[in-house]
């Protein structure tokens, strides 16, 4: 199979994350130098698979990029080649499926296998584009760490330590002024950046998604606080907390395209609430794009780089529709089809959340 691929093309979907680089360098340099093959990068996540904007990858392009946050390539979460504006009908778009043309795309890049960087949504275009008979490889990108198929995702470690980091300076002021700081993080329907992070920062109330909270649990938690002399208390947040009504509060709701709606402010929502309740001064802060830039973490780096490794060994293989995983620490392979099945949430009785619990972290249930 090896001797058939002549020209391997990557792109890189979705929101970017630290680590991104790091892929980009090792899938290009094992097929460059292990496979010697040619390697395209596509600009612009499926945009550019649409648009039909790509370039030659060469060594010097791959270069001094594995500790650049972002991605040398371009990302954008949203051109979906089965879902696409085509146009515009009575003031409302017209979406139509280019996926013909973005396939006609890559065989003019002459692309003979695609890997594809991506997160659930945009590993999903990529199975669907299987189905139409593209070699495809994936690689699990997000910092929400909400892939099922891996025991973690690249990106997510460095948007930890992001958060982390965060809470540990909002611990000096929260003292300082006797207040309840509150910490807004990102994960869209899981928790998993808000519980790491807020277990790791020493966080005394922690909301995710995943937990239903009441207000009158974290006014208590608060008050045992105050009690035993603690005047300050620290909570993180999940963007996608849901409110006891069960609502979600978002920045920009889109109706006729869910995937792209943009949660947030929650962490207002819930701060005025309170200090209303409990009449204590409340700040907020919205940690929001933070958590996406920025050197990627060690742990990023290898990991990016193992997957970017085993995704060439797949394409090369010819193991298409498969994506790469970590599990129990090694790199391995799943299909695309299970990879992106169901979402990966964290169990309101999983040890993380059970440990947390024990050493008095309120999760407001």
């Amino acid at each position: 199979m090896s001797q058939k691929i002549k020209r391997l093309g990557i792109l890189t979907g979705g929101g970017d994350c630290p680590g991104l680089n790091a892929v980009i360098r090792a899938v290009a340099k094992t097929a460059l130098y292990r496979y010697e093959i040619e390697v395209v990068g596509i600009m612009d996540g499926y945009g550019g698979v649409i648009e039909n904007r790509s370039m030659i990858l060469e060594d010097h392009h791959v270069s001094g990029i594995l500790h650049r946050g972002g991605t040398i390539l371009g990302t954008t979460n949203r051109d979906n080649p089965f879902r696409y504006p085509v146009g515009e009908k009575n003031g409302q778009t017209v979406w139509g499926d280019v996926s013909d043309k973005a396939i006609a795309n890559l065989e003019k890049m002459g692309v003979d296998v695609l890997v594809a960087v991506g997160g659930d949504g945009s590993l999903f275009i990529g199975n669907e584009l299987y189905k139409k008979g593209v070699p495809v490889v994936g690689i699990p990108k997000t910092i929400d760490n909400d892939l099922s198929a891996t025991d973690v995702t690249f990106g997510f470690d460095t948007a930890l330590n992001t958060a982390t980091d965060a809470i540990d300076k909002l611990h000096t002021t929260a003292e300082s002024h006797h207040r309840v700081m509150i910490l807004e993080v990102m994960g869209r329907d899981a928790g998993w950046i808000a519980l790491h992070s807020g277990t790791a920062g020493g966080a005394d109330v922690i909301l995710i998604p995943e937990i239903n909270f009441s207000y009158e649990a974290i006014c208590k938690k608060i008050s045992e606080r105050q009690q035993k002399g603690k005047k300050f208390s620290i909570m993180v947040v999940a963007e996608g907390a849901k409110l006891p009504g069960g609502e979600q509060i978002y920045q920009e709701e889109r109706k006729d395209n869910p995937h792209l709606s943009k949660l947030g402010g929650v962490g207002n929502v819930i701060g005025d609430e309170i200090q209303r309740r409990c009449g204590v001064e409340t700040r907020v802060t919205v940690l929001g794009h933070l958590q996406r830039g920025g050197t990627p973490t060690p742990f990023d780096r290898i990991l990016g780089t193992r997957f970017g490794v085993k995704a060439a060994e797949l394409a090369m293989n010819g193991e298409f529709g498969q994506m790469t995983c970590l599990c129990s620490g090694e790199i391995q392979s799943v299909p695309l089809s299970d990879a992106v099945k169901e979402q990966k949430l964290i169990q309101a009785d999983s040890e993380l959340v059970r440990a947390a619990k024990s050493v008095g972290v309120s999760f407001g249930d």
